[in-house]
């Protein structure tokens, strides 16, 4: 996958950006920064798309920022000039695909039907807007045609909110959604970006749905291990599971006899919906991820990793849910 691809995956949201005014593009970029999102598509709707590109490249040029609803070839090099980073089109357009190529900028043209699929991948492409992702069919379509297409990944953009978004996000073949419902234009228009970045918060959060799964406490011998799992469950009618390194009650509470390694007193285990998200949001914080403690599936996806993360003795490690 391009490296573009590659990291607007690891984003999982890109907020499609309508902009009146170019004014208002670097408050917007440092809003959706802010909320964790440092990626936007700025739409060609406007004659203001152009201009505010440039602004967000120039003011935060750390930021993935890309082209939206770019329908012509004129278009396509304003963006381009500007710094967009990425192209996205509302259909599927030969020439602005060919173009792109040429040009070697990833592009993520609207394809609905299979025969815009297959013309996509005929040009080589391996991800493609799915639009309007709601109408067209929503989830059950994306995975329908996935089916025939097996080496195609898609950005679904149209009618996804905070409510669907994890069900399109849920199936791997989606690598990231499309949406505006945290750069509503009435809050750019009104200059309410502290409101911007707490829905991008908001929708960050939604994303990776971060749960605490278990708590793992340290017992002093294999025989304390047992007796207060056993406890535990008698006590509130969990499940009593021994293992082959721990005893679980239930889902709740793991204890282990402890070997040489992190946490004092035990651990805290922190379900998300996706490992790769959640690393790359974390990180983003300054949380250090302990590569030695990664535990992977049979395709080589990180299951669980501890973090750097200490509290009160208790360490902090992912797991995918």
């Amino acid at each position: 996958m391009n490296p573009i691809m590659e990291q607007i995956k690891k984003i999982g949201i890109v907020p499609v950006v309508k902009l009146d005014s170019a004014k208002d593009a670097a408050p917007l970029a440092k809003a959706l920064t802010e909320g964790g999102l440092p990626c936007a598509e700025v739409t060609f709707r406007t004659a203001a798309a152009e201009e505010s590109i440039k602004n967000i490249v120039n003011e935060f040029p750390e930021m993935l920022v890309g082209a939206g609803t770019v329908l012509t070839l004129e278009q396509l090099d304003k963006a381009i000039n500007a710094g967009a980073k990425f192209i996205v089109s509302p259909g599927f357009n030969p020439e602005v695909v060919k173009a792109c190529i040429a040009k070697n900028i990833p592009v993520c043209p609207g394809c609905s039907t299979p025969t815009d699929m297959e013309a996509a991948m005929a040009l080589g492409l391996t991800t493609v807007k799915f639009f309007p992702a709601e109408n067209a069919g929503g989830i059950a379509a994306i995975k329908a045609m996935s089916g025939p297409y097996t080496g195609l990944t898609f950005m679904p953009t149209g009618g996804v909110n905070a409510k669907n978004i994890n069900d399109y996000l849920s199936f791997p073949k989606v690598i990231a959604c499309g949406g505006s419902w945290m750069v509503d234009p009435k809050l750019i228009d009104a200059g309410d970006f502290a409101e911007v970045t707490k829905r991008t918060r908001e929708a960050v959060t939604t994303v990776l749905g971060f749960t605490l799964a278990h708590v793992g406490v340290n017992c002093e011998t294999e025989a304390h291990t047992q007796d207060v799992a056993k406890l535990f469950s008698n006590l509130f009618g969990f499940e009593y599971k021994p293992g082959n390194s721990s005893v679980f009650a239930g889902s709740v509470l793991e204890t282990m006899t402890p070997l040489p390694g992190r946490g004092k007193h035990g651990h805290i285990a922190i379900g998300t919906n996706s490992m790769e998200r959640a690393m790359y949001q974390l990180s983003s914080k300054g949380i250090k991820f302990l590569d030695e403690t990664a535990k992977k599936d049979a395709s080589g996806n990180i299951k669980a990793i501890y973090t750097d993360l200490d509290f009160s003795g208790f360490a902090v490690h992912l797991i995918q849910k």
